[in-house]
């Protein structure tokens, strides 16, 4: 059977639909750190921040952003270009491919950099720029042709950060009239001809021998000066034991000259012979030492004197060691009593 339509229904259900498509399309839901750019007819609106949202059919529209992003395949990036209606304002990071860059000393580098940026204001960015990721990549790129040229290649390895504060410094005016923030730029890779990274090996080998060289004569040098000073304390403390030890000696004899003398007399005929029979006994100690190294010795015409003088003094008192024994025996009987020097002075 066929039910006759009601055109007043017909004419509600349709202005229902109509509603809930109207509210469907005006209700917008923005997330945390996106924005959209509301254009009205045409112009500039208002931003919508976070949240729930009203706009108005097909009068307010949002106007969309390109974004350029490049996917890494391989070793080849491939640009994704992308028309976006919601802003992030998150910090993005370009990773754009790498750049051949001619140095001071004319070596021609790849540089491979990255870039993180900032959308501080959609309005700018939207509106004051075509391609705002073009414009900033293109910005970098230049902007590191223009930096790393004033740069030989060895003070582009050692200054990696310098460049990065340069490019970032020089990014920052332009970039800031499109309503972004550079936040910084880092560079990732460089890559150099074949024959150029060859000579720097060898340039490395050879620093790091002269180092080592260096380092071992250093080494070297610092053990012999340890060593001569040794040898020079060694030294002085071995002529301050030999000066010592003559010092001993000839005060030893000084006591034993006087003892003689005090034992047969301290007249000056008896002070010479004494004096005379003791170097007398002195050449005589010496004779065997000068014979060992030859066959002949030459004895000087002194030494006859001073032989004589030794048998001339056994002549008058036997010997020097008996008149001084005799002597102390008599002053221990005549003070009564001993003296362990009597011993000492006998044996010597």
């Amino acid at each position: 059977m066929d039910l006759p339509i009601n055109p007043g229904l017909l004419i509600a259900l349709i202005v229902v639909i109509i509603g809930i498509l109207i509210i469907a399309k005006g209700l917008v839901i923005v997330r945390q750190s996106e924005v959209m750019v509301i254009e009205r007819l045409g112009s500039f609106n208002r931003l919508l921040e976070s949240g729930i949202n009203i706009i108005i059919p097909f009068i307010e529209q949002p106007r969309a952003i390109t974004m350029i992003r490049y996917q890494k395949r391989g070793e080849e990036y491939f640009p994704i270009t992308t028309n976006e209606a919601r802003i992030d304002r998150r910090e993005t990071v370009m990773d754009f491919p790498g750049q051949p860059v001619v140095t001071t000393d004319n070596v021609t580098v790849r540089i491979n950099g990255a870039l993180y940026y900032q959308i501080i204001d959609p309005r700018r960015a939207v509106y004051e720029i075509e391609n705002m990721s073009q414009a900033v990549e293109v910005l970098a790129k230049t902007t590191l042709r223009s930096v790393v040229g004033k740069m030989e290649l060895d003070k582009l390895f050692e200054s990696r950060a310098e460049v990065n504060n340069e490019i970032q410094a020089a990014m920052e005016e332009p970039a800031s009239k499109w309503g972004v923030k550079i936040s910084r730029v880092e560079v990732q890779d460089i890559a150099m001809p074949e024959e150029v990274e060859t000579a720097m090996r060898l340039q490395m080998a050879a620093e790091r021998k002269r180092r080592a060289t260096v380092t071992e004569a250093e080494g070297e040098k610092a053990a012999a000066i340890a060593k001569a000073q040794g040898q020079r304390e060694s030294a002085i403390l071995n002529a301050q034991g030999d000066k010592e030890s003559a010092i001993l000696r000839a005060q030893g004899e000084q006591e034993s000259i006087k003892l003689v003398l005090s034992a047969i007399g301290d007249s000056d005929e008896h002070k010479r012979t004494v004096v005379g029979y003791l170097l007398g006994q002195s050449y005589i100690k010496a004779l065997p030492t000068m014979a060992q190294d030859g066959e002949r010795v030459f004895v000087p015409y002194e030494s006859s004197a001073l032989l004589g003088s030794m048998g001339m003094f056994r002549e008058m008192a036997g010997s020097p060691e008996d008149t001084v024994a005799k002597h102390l025996r008599d002053s221990e009987r005549q003070s009564g009593f001993r003296s362990g020097i009597v011993g000492g002075a006998a044996s010597s």
